[in-house]
């Protein structure tokens, strides 16, 4: 039977090993690219699946005043689908990392 001290030093290894696979998630997260779209592909943003915003593309046909507010709308509806994109795809990393550490379907580490 293990001893406590045992126990506590492999609950300690455990808790590093995470930390240290959640911040190479982190890291892998910000390298992987979504694209959001609205409008038709009138307005794009690209983001890092960790949230980041790389870049943004607008059609030149929304470049007239009297369609700032629909070119507005669109840049929020666009980085809205690209945010979508970018939590499916953390999501399935995260459940992946899970799965690679053996815990169940749906368990949440903490800082989650």
């Amino acid at each position: 039977m293990k001893s406590m001290e045992e126990m506590l030093k492999a609950a300690q290894q455990a808790a590093e090993t995470i930390e240290k696979q959640m911040t190479e998630m982190q890291g892998k997260l910000d390298t992987i690219e979504v694209e959001g779209a609205a409008g038709g592909g009138l307005v794009k943003i690209r983001c890092s699946a960790k949230g980041r915003v790389l870049g943004i593309a607008i059609d030149d046909s929304l470049m007239a005043l009297s369609e700032k507010q629909m070119l507005e709308d669109l840049v929020a509806a666009a980085f809205n689908d690209a945010r979508a994109k970018a939590d499916a795809i953390s999501s399935q990393e995260m459940t992946r990392m899970q799965q690679g550490m053996g815990l169940p379907p749906g368990f949440k580490l903490p800082g989650m």
